[in-house]
């Protein structure tokens, strides 16, 4: 294990576990942002879920490589789909995050592949 990909995958651990956050605390310009996009607010709290759960693989996948492979894949999966939702609402203003968020998720996945 590298010491790149340990930084990496606390980093976007981190990330993951602040976005879960703000879509727990339900505070009412985040919730109108995902309404915009065609999410209902009652998935929030399954997408927090979602974000946890990669968090958790990730910090895992720092002493088991195959969790960290596969969370950092996931999660890859999964702000495809938040790209799509955003492009797909013509939401241009709120898509540099969901991107940042998969190179993050892809750059751990090719970290741990090398």
């Amino acid at each position: 294990m590298s010491v790149a990909t340990s930084i990496v995958s606390i980093l976007l651990a981190a990330l993951l576990t602040i976005s879960a956050a703000i879509k727990l605390t339900r505070r009412e310009p985040y919730v109108q942002g995902y309404l915009k996009v065609g999410v209902p607010e009652d998935r929030l709290n399954q997408l927090a879920f979602l974000l946890l759960a990669g968090a958790c693989g990730l910090l895992l996948g720092l002493a088991w490589e195959t969790i960290g492979v596969a969370a950092a894949a996931a999660l890859v999966a999964y702000f495809a789909v938040a790209i799509a939702f955003h492009l797909r609402a013509d939401d241009a203003e709120s898509l540099p995050v969901p991107v940042a968020m998969a190179l993050l998720a892809a750059a751990v996945l090719a970290l741990h592949v090398a």
